[in-house]
């Protein structure tokens, strides 16, 4: 359900004439085109296969054409830093996609063709089971001849985050999570005696009190509810709760709880998808409550809240099939 909620989403937003997405040109150049003095002087070292891209504000940096001779071909390719910004990254170089067990035999690795992917930083892209492998895999498979483009590999962005950004910031990306308990979006409520408002009230408490009830279950706190746009503060006991239950994630979970409640704006939904107590489409409803109420009130706007929806399921059907993937045993 999860991948066919990702498929049309992808769908849904390559149909859209109106999608913000703007692609940054990769400029290199073979050494056939090089001036002479460089051929000669790449002709005189040992050739590589190796793919290496373009920074933003920095010069073209020459790739040399592939060499007949395999044994001094590069056996890894390494994804650029602007990998995780969502710019096309150049167009696809390789042929086949597969994955195989790691050297080591810890984890799983993707290769394309006979290259070894890496990380932007250069580490071995080592993945906790064959089935995350391969969804990744077929991340890579999909792209087009005319462009690499990581807005359409949701899973390879979350195992880059795992695995190089996780590790270094865990304590603050806790910390960071624990803060935004305080803004939840599930703790809003709008005012019950105004007019204007007194509908979305009456459709929070119905959709969203038992996701309440069950943080009071779940934590032993009752939370507590506000209608500032600024926020509340919330029992300290709730708060540490919370963190004790981040701490005992592994990283990929880690990463997928972060991704969660950016997109959702809510700890309380993220950690209500990690613990099982919230599907897709439940999170998706509730995320979009009061937008949706707007909608059905004053009508859709094309190019606009489509896009919306669409980017939204991408992301949290992302997140939740990543943080299935990266499941311990």
């Amino acid at each position: 359900m999860a991948a066919m909620l990702i498929g049309r989403a992808f769908k849904s937003v390559r149909n859209s004439s109106n999608l913000a997405v703007r692609a940054r040109s990769l400029c290199t150049t073979s050494a056939a085109r090089q001036p002479e003095s460089d051929t000669q002087a790449s002709e005189s070292s040992s050739s590589s296969s190796s793919f290496t891209f373009e920074k933003e504000n920095e010069k073209p940096i020459l790739v040399k054409a592939p060499n007949t001779r395999r044994n001094n071909d590069s056996e890894s390719v390494t994804m650029p830093t602007s990998f995780m910004t969502g710019s096309i990254v150049g167009k696809r170089f390789y042929k086949k996609v597969t994955t195989r067990e790691a050297d080591d035999g810890n984890g799983w690795t993707v290769m394309l063709d006979y290259r070894t992917l890496k990380t932007p930083s250069k580490r071995p892209l080592k993945l906790r089971s064959v089935a995350l492998a391969k969804a990744i895999a077929a991340e890579w498979e999909y792209q087009l001849t005319e462009g690499i483009r990581p807005f359409t590999m949701p899973l390879m962005r979350l195992a880059c985050t795992a695995l190089e950004r996780v590790p270094l910031t865990r304590s603050k990306i806790i910390e960071h999570l624990a803060r935004k308990l305080h803004q939840d979006l599930v703790f809003f409520r709008a005012p019950e005696d105004n007019d204007l408002t007194s509908d979305v009230h009456e459709i929070q408490v119905e959709s969203i009190d038992p996701l309440l009830e069950w943080v009071e279950s779940k934590f032993g706190v009752k939370p507590k509810v506000y209608s500032s746009i600024f926020g509340g503060k919330q029992d300290d006991k709730l708060v540490k709760a919370v963190e004790d239950l981040l701490k005992k994630t592994n990283d990929g979970e880690l990463a997928s709880i972060d991704a969660l409640q950016a997109s959702a704006h809510s700890i309380v939904i993220a950690l209500g998808i990690f613990c099982g107590k919230l599907q897709i489409d439940d999170a998706i409803k509730l995320i979009r409550l009061e937008e949706d109420l707007q909608v059905d009130k004053w009508g859709l706007v094309e190019g606009g809240h489509d896009i919306d929806i669409a980017d939204l399921k991408v992301q949290i059907a992302s997140a939740t099939v990543f943080l299935a993937l990266s499941r311990d045993n």
